[in-house]
């Protein structure tokens, strides 16, 4: 699962999307001071196929901003892919991301976000229709699990891989974690699915812990 997209470096640094504080101010200072790929603030698929101005403000962009990547939720493949034909034709990002991520009440109340992972299924029909809709790479943001007895980061991604996705972004917390515990501070089972992720899927993660010979 190779980035999709020009990164500039080895390691790349990919500004993360935060709903509320990714608009296009804050990513060029962000690019400014040395971010590699941009991501925009997550779209709602039903309010861009209705054509609902403030959200389509959100996936307007600057040339200084690419590479950039528009980033879009929603649990009806067919929202989904009439949205990412939109932004494809109107605004020509370098790549769309899908958000299976987010742990907010309001989106998973509608199965959008990290909502979606309740049903595998429709994670793979929402990836594969965003796909056919677009000529554009398509990766994806996911949470590890919906919950501790559904956790499986790997055979998460490994779906999602066969689905199509070209790149593959993952939180560590299931959903019902939300953003419990220091982000920091990763614990090593997690640090250990995010190593075996990215040695099954050709990916990019952190280096593997050290065991100090005491």
């Amino acid at each position: 699962m190779a980035l999709p997209y020009p990164p500039g470096h080895t390691f790349p640094l990919i500004l993360a999307p935060m709903a509320g504080v990714s608009e296009s101010p804050f990513r060029q200072i962000c690019r400014h001071m040395g971010a590699d790929v941009l991501i925009s603030e997550f779209l709602s698929s039903e309010a861009i196929r209705r054509r609902i101005e403030r959200t389509l403000e959100g996936a307007e962009f600057e040339p200084v901003e690419r590479p950039i990547g528009i980033q879009i939720y929603g649990a009806d493949p067919n929202a989904m892919a009439e949205a990412a034909e939109l932004i494809t034709r109107h605004y020509q990002p370098e790549f769309i991301d899908i958000n299976f991520g987010c742990p907010v009440k309001k989106v998973v109340q509608r199965n959008g976000g990290s909502g979606c992972l309740r049903d595998m299924d429709l994670v793979r029909d929402i990836i594969r229709a965003v796909i056919g809709a677009t000529h554009l790479p398509v990766t994806v943001k996911t949470r590890s699990g919906w919950n501790d007895e559904t956790r499986d980061p790997v055979k998460i991604a490994l779906q999602m891989q066969d689905a199509g996705a070209k790149a593959f972004t993952l939180h560590a917390r299931t959903r019902t974690q939300m953003f419990s515990g220091k982000a920091e501070v990763i614990n090593y089972e997690d640090l250990d699915a995010v190593e075996e992720l990215k040695e099954r899927t050709g990916g990019r993660g952190p280096p593997k812990k050290e065991v100090s010979p005491s």
